[in-house]
């Protein structure tokens, strides 16, 4: 129920086509309720014998059924298509706030998440919502308008009989409560599953090249079936309760019937219903027993329609561990000056990645962070995008807490260039434009002008409208990195941090990319992680950390003077 109110809240932004839709499926009901009626009294006036007046009779009976038929055409068209309407449109906004609200979590909810799962959940689980409010509800609505509506017709035929006709439903609402709670764990490991087939296929596909290089396709393949069966079996289960359900609630009906034939046969014999009676009552027999019968169905799509359900509230209802504070104000006129107050941090398994961590940065000033792999240098920088916050301590902006400002301010003020460079599935101007889509064509060259990529782009067969592919595979690492560094210079933002911007490239093309470095040099505010510390020998400041903590500081000359960790490094890398 709690889920069903949640989503009902959804859909209130579409009352005024539900209502048009459920007074239409009540319309299609009471319809349904008044066909079997006239039939029965066109078999009265039969049965008492026809004539020039009960003809006319029975000619205007029959026009008011051609009426009623009409009607049901009309009344079932508003029902199905106005529900349907309404419930896609509902899918497809809870498909953009799913993806908005999963683009505002923080980093943190991602590191148990696979990609396909949660492709996944704003795919295919949003998809049971149109069944949901444009099946289920209306169904359900319908189902007990008709029973109730047919129940009330019954009694007022014959009280005996219409109160052994229900002599079966207790025991199919108490087999219902008990299908219900066998079958939901059952849809909700199958959507659990398909969750899981997906997010295995976009593994798997991501990194179809390293599957064909090392010859593991066997080995990948039956990854794949395996969560494909595990899928299927899943189903399988919740299908086989289905089929033991379904035949029971058939079995209950029935008998339901086989004693309306019984104790009606006797009434008749008895002159206690009359033949017309009989009529009315073994039409409205059918109309009374569908809503119950079609109860297995509604139960089990409605279980599999909550399970989708659940997963999709489960994410809209998670909190952001980064969120604006009620006093959050804009960051405006940013000179780029950045500092850190005693910073700690750790992740969830609570293992310390930064210790104590303390240092300035002036505007213009290149500081850059050296150490070795795992120590925190990455975690560092993204704490000052405030994609997680510190533990202990503080940092400033400008003489700013950023954990006071707003996001979009402080995000908007830094432009990273990643060792991981994504680049979307577009045009190499797209991408450079990306960081400001209102930049003429001029300053996206001005950009890569000043990243040293220009050169390259205009060799290539359509220039800046050369497709670069998904993640930009048809571009090389190093013009990945230039035309990162371009994005980064054209959105003119006063911090740029540049995390291992020439790993994985050749010399030739770290001398380019350390151009295109030196151009941001006493423009913008640089703070810069390297393991080739050739990149990074002119900056301003060199923190060298280990195991989280500051071990030595100081500028390149400084620290090869110390002959401490930095000293090593460097003799090392020669």
């Amino acid at each position: 129920m709690r889920t069903l109110l949640k989503l009902s809240r959804e859909a209130a932004r579409y009352k005024g086509l539900y209502i048009i839709a459920i007074l239409s499926t009540f319309g299609l009901t009471a319809v349904n309720l008044a066909a079997p009626k006239v039939l029965s009294a066109m078999t009265g006036i039969v049965e008492k014998g026809v004539n020039d007046i009960t003809i006319e009779n029975i000619r205007n009976l029959a026009l008011g059924l051609l009426g009623l038929y009409l009607l049901r055409v009309l009344f079932r068209f508003l029902s199905n298509y106005l529900a349907h309407h309404a419930a896609w449109y509902l899918v497809g906004e809870l498909r953009s706030r799913l993806y908005n609200k999963l683009q505002s979590l923080d980093l943190g909810f991602f590191h148990d998440k696979q990609t396909g799962d949660l492709m996944s959940r704003v795919v295919n689980d949003t998809r049971d919502f149109e069944h949901l409010y444009a099946h289920m509800i209306p169904d359900i609505l319908t189902n007990i308008v008709t029973f109730v509506g047919v129940l009330v017709i019954l009694l007022t035929i014959n009280v005996k009989l219409a109160l052994i006709t229900c002599a079966p439903i207790p025991m199919i609402l108490v087999s219902g409560v008990i299908f219900a709670k066998i079958v939901r764990p059952y849809f909700r490991a199958s959507q659990k599953v398909m969750g899981e087939l997906n997010a295995q296929l976009q593994d798997s596909l991501s990194g179809l090249h390293e599957i064909q290089a090392f010859g593991q396709e066997a080995y990948e393949g039956e990854r794949v079936r395996k969560k494909s069966m595990d899928q299927v079996v899943a189903m399988l289960r919740a299908l086989k309760a289905s089929a033991i359900f379904h035949p029971s609630v058939e079995f209950l009906s029935s008998f339901g019937t086989v004693l309306v034939v019984l104790f009606g046969g006797i009434l008749a014999y008895r002159d206690q219903l009359s033949v017309a009676d009989i009529v009315a009552f073994a039409l409205y027999l059918s109309l009374f027993y569908a809503p119950v019968s079609g109860l297995a169905n509604l139960l089990e799509n409605l279980q599999q329609s909550l399970a989708g359900a659940e997963r999709v509230t489960l994410i809209l209802d998670t909190p952001s561990a980064i969120e604006n504070t009620p006093d959050a104000q804009p960051l405006e006129n940013v000179r780029g000056a950045v500092v850190f107050e005693n910073v700690s941090f750790h992740y969830e398994n609570k293992i310390p990645v930064l210790k104590n961590i303390s240092f300035s940065c002036e505007p213009g000033m290149m500081v850059a962070l050296v150490g070795p792999t795992g120590v925190g240098k990455t975690t560092a920088t993204q704490l000052i995008s405030r994609f997680y916050d510190p533990i202990e301590g503080r940092i400033l902006v400008d003489g700013k807490d950023i954990k006071h400002v707003t996001l979009e301010s402080l995000r908007h003020n830094i432009s990273p260039v990643l060792q991981d460079t994504f680049l979307f599935n577009g045009t190499i101007a797209e991408n450079i434009g990306y960081a400001r889509p209102t930049a003429t064509r001029e300053e996206i060259e001005k950009a890569a002008k000043a990243a040293n990529i220009h050169e390259d782009i205009i060799n290539m067969p359509k220039a800046y409208e050369t497709q670069v592919g998904e993640r930009g595979l048809r571009l090389s690492g190093g013009q990945k990195q230039r035309v990162a560094i371009a994005r980064a210079i054209l959105r003119n933002s006063p911090i740029i941090i540049l995390d291992e911007a020439t790993a994985s490239v050749d010399v030739s093309t770290e001398h380019r990319i350390q151009a295109a470095i030196s151009e941001l040099a006493g423009k913008r505010t640089v703070i810069a992680i390297a393991h080739r510390l050739s990149t990074i020998m002119n900056a301003d400041l060199i923190l060298v950390i280990h195991e989280g903590e500051i071990v030595e500081r100081g500028t390149h000359a400084e620290l090869m003077g110390m002959k401490g960790y930095y000293y090593r490094m460097q003799m090392a890398a020669q």
